[in-house]
């Protein structure tokens, strides 16, 4: 793979940033693709490893080897076929996935993996560029219908892989617009939402039929679904945010982030206020924010919070802060618990670790600061420590704590399919089929909170599934 001596006489170079100054006054992508030579030069440090265990690492176990090989050779069309193999949307992991491919890299060992992430985007944008993507509609149809609820990257791989099996799909959304967490809960400077629109413009084209503002178990019952198509796949994602429940959390100021970064999404897209915010407009101008969470969706109110500028943005988390570098003999080619900085806390953000919320303060309903507690986690379990109480400015608390699980009111509890033990969907990953005949589950509604590349491989698995379910047998790969 790649050139043999590669690794050895090349250096890891990935894109970059535009300026922090120049980048917060936008909401457009601000990363700066490397060139063509030096990609064809990274993709060339793809060593001959024995066992290439990116393919393991990456959820959609993408032939990263072989592309990363096509793509040194300058073959970029084969490359994007190998690509399409394995992922139906290159163009958000390629932008938005954490890479544990990278994570999973041989060349990790030394802190130097191949771009892995940065390779695979630009196959996708060239691919796109060329004219190269286009709709790859059936040659015969099935005569079977199905209906996908949930337009987000599960259910739109899984949309898309059954209509190319020749099946009629109808794919349901209760918002405005198509693409769920891709298009309100991922902010514009990661991801612009052209890219969903062309995605959902080649599956039309494909024959899947697009029924957005039609929520199931409200606007059309569940019932209503199972008469009127062979086949139902839940992929409605694990919406029910988890909750702050300590004294003055009620108060006005305390906000999910979800509500935060739809909004200023659908601000972007040019929706009216009130159509943006049906509870009230949420904007960090001049206030002091405080970030309650420290993952990927804190981050991002951090990375819109200063867009919007804010006087001040700290985030806080309640697990002790992780080393800058993992035991590599521990835990590769594992995914590593380490200290990850992103582009919105480069932009300015106070961070602080082992913290616990104790009371929301405030004055006239109005919020005011944030009382906490230092914890200690050296015995392994959460302990406050006596007298380490302090207190934060705050006018604005976003709760950025993850999801427990799919929204039960409405399709799930219509539905009557039995759940597991956290409150997602049951099914298994053999056959993604619930206790309901008929009725199927893939992605965050059935697995909980995780990846959108995690989503992109469980929609594409439930496709062959729902395809074998019907037809006895499928030759969509898994």
């Amino acid at each position: 793979m790649g050139k043999a001596t590669g690794f050895l006489e090349i250096d890891r170079q990935d894109r970059s940033y535009s300026d922090a100054k120049e980048r917060l006054k936008h909401y457009k992508e601000f990363v700066v693709p490397l060139p063509e030579e030096k990609l064809k030069a990274q993709a060339s440090r793809c060593m001959n490893c024995g066992i290439p265990y990116c393919h393991n690492g990456c959820p959609v176990n993408n032939i990263i080897p072989d592309w990363n090989h096509l793509v040194y050779e300058g073959d970029w069309q084969n490359a994007l076929e190998v690509l399409h193999s394995t992922n139906n949307f290159p163009e958000f992991t390629g932008r938005i996935c954490p890479a544990p491919c990278e994570a999973s890299c041989t060349l990790n060992i030394d802190d130097a993996p191949v771009t892995i992430k940065s390779i695979e985007c630009a196959i996708v944008d060239r691919g796109w560029q060329e004219g190269w993507i286009q709709p790859q509609p059936p040659k015969r149809k099935t005569g079977k219908s199905i209906a996908v609820v949930g337009s987000g990257p599960a259910g739109m791989a899984c949309a898309q892989q059954l209509a190319r099996a020749g099946h009629s799909v109808t794919l349901f959304e209760k918002n405005d617009r198509m693409g769920g967490l891709l298009r309100y809960g991922i902010p514009d400077f990661k991801m612009e939402k052209d890219l969903i629109n062309r995605r959902l413009m080649q599956m039309q084209a494909e024959g899947v039929v697009l029924r957005e503002s039609t929520e199931i178990g409200v606007h059309v019952s569940m019932e209503s679904l199972r008469e009127n198509f062979d086949a139902v796949v839940m992929s409605g994602g694990a919406e029910e945010a988890r909750q702050l429940n300590i004294p003055g959390a009620e108060m006005a100021g305390v906000r999910l982030a979800m509500e935060f970064l739809t909004q200023q999404n659908k601000r972007n897209a040019g929706d009216e206020e009130t159509r943006a915010a049906p509870r009230g407009s949420i904007v960090a101008t001049g206030k002091h924010v405080i970030v309650i969470g420290g993952g990927d969706t804190g981050s991002d109110c951090v990375g819109t919070s200063n867009r919007q500028g804010a006087a001040s943005v700290t985030q806080i988390e309640i697990m002790p802060k992780p080393p800058v570098r993992e035991d590599k003999a521990m835990v590769w080619p594992e995914w590593p618990l380490k200290l990850r900085t992103s582009s919105s806390h480069e932009e300015g953000c106070e961070r602080d670790w082992a913290i616990n919320a104790k009371r929301v303060l405030g004055e006239n309903g109005q919020v005011t600061g944030l009382e906490c507690v230092r914890l200690d986690w050296s015995n392994g379990r959460m302990e406050e420590v006596p007298g380490s109480e302090f207190v934060l400015k705050a006018d604005l608390i976003f709760l950025a704590m993850g999801f427990t699980g799919p929204r039960k009111a409405g399709m799930l509890d219509q539905s009557e399919v039995e759940l597991d033990e956290r409150g997602n969907v049951k099914a298994n990953v053999s056959d993604y089929k619930t206790s309901q005949e008929g009725v199927f589950a893939c992605g965050d509604m059935r697995r909980g909170q995780s990846l959108v590349v995690w989503a992109i491989r469980e929609g594409r698995q439930c496709a062959r599934a729902v395809d074998e379910h019907l037809m006895g047998s499928s030759e969509l790969p898994r």
